[in-house]
């Protein structure tokens, strides 16, 4: 979150999308508001204090049974995203929702980027869960599998 105000003081509106891969690996990228044109079929994974965070329709396919975790950490960030200069990164980290958890996300449709630019928006009271370790929404294994 600190992070994210900070990058927003700097740059104004803030926006997110998850890399599919190419020049940036699959880190999660983040841009000015409206600088990175988000797709018809893309899906909205959340909004993160005001920040709305993007993937490719197809990507999401792949990742639709995945907890995605959006986590800082030392290091350089992609050459295209904001905090690069910052000395730290944006990583996604990811728990395999439970059978539970994966039925009640099956009623859910997501928001597209056809969706947004309609005017759609999450419901109240959707927000994302913020943490302040990853640990606390993303159990690290403490021994190999």
């Amino acid at each position: 979150m600190e992070l994210l105000r900070r990058l927003r003081g700097l740059h104004g509106g803030l926006m997110m999308h998850q890399s599919g891969g190419c020049c940036d690996g699959s880190s999660p990228m983040c841009f000015p508001e409206g600088e990175f044109i988000v797709g018809d079929r893309d899906v909205l994974l959340g909004v993160v204090d005001d920040v709305p965070v993007w993937i490719s329709g197809s990507q999401f396919e792949t990742w639709k049974h995945t907890q995605l975790v959006l986590d800082v950490v030392p290091g350089r960030g992609g050459g295209f995203s904001l905090e690069s200069p910052e000395g730290v990164r944006f990583l996604s980290r990811g728990r395999v929702f439970t059978p539970e958890e994966n039925e009640e996300l099956a009623a859910t449709v997501p928001l597209t980027g056809a969706d947004w630019e309609r005017g759609d928006r999450p419901p109240a009271g959707s927000e994302a869960l913020i943490v302040q370790d990853v640990v606390d929404a993303c159990p690290i294994p403490t021994k190999p599998l």
